[in-house]
């Protein structure tokens, strides 16, 4: 049985991974809108830690729909939970266009993640890791080779390394 799992805005990375194995807690449906302070692009970008720029991307894509006062975008209560999710979705890995899929659609409340999804995603996660891990060992050896050589060549042997006498 495939069972979706929720990621609602108001939650820790680890209530989120909780979720991924099958709990199946509901989003933030029918929030109270009262007193909903609505935020610039500027304000916005600044309170979640992205660029203007890539608010405006992620508008261009469909994935958010400030509203918009002429040239003035301003971001509801709605469009944050939204942009929390969709920097979620970053954060574990998804693409924007899987991202789109796993909200649903315009009102998409929250990132609708099968256990099966989850399974997938964490053995491409851990596939990357391990490919970063080569990586960095491989500078790290580069990086203590100059170290040696910086050495050899304080201590009168470099001509000896380059097999010059």
């Amino acid at each position: 049985m495939m069972r979706n799992a929720a990621l609602t805005t108001d939650t820790t990375a680890a209530e989120d991974a909780a979720r991924c194995v099958g709990d199946q807690r509901g989003g933030i449906a029918g929030a109270d809108e009262l007193g909903d302070t609505a935020t610039t692009i500027a304000e916005t970008a600044r309170e979640y830690g992205v660029t203007p720029r890539a608010l405006r991307f992620y508008e261009a894509k469909r994935l958010i729909a400030p509203e918009r006062r002429g040239t003035v975008r301003l971001y509801h209560r709605a469009d944050r939970r939204r942009l929390t999710l969709i920097l979620t979705g970053r954060r574990l890995g998804f693409t924007l266009g899987e991202i789109r899929d796993l909200l649903g659609g315009r009102d998409g409340e929250r990132l609708r993640l099968t256990r099966e999804q989850c399974v997938a995603q964490i053995n491409l996660l851990e596939r990357q890791k391990r490919g970063l891990d080569v990586a960095i060992a491989e500078l790290r050896l580069i990086c203590t080779s100059f170290y040696q050589k910086q050495l050899l060549e304080e201590a009168g042997l470099g001509s000896w390394m380059s097999g010059k006498s």
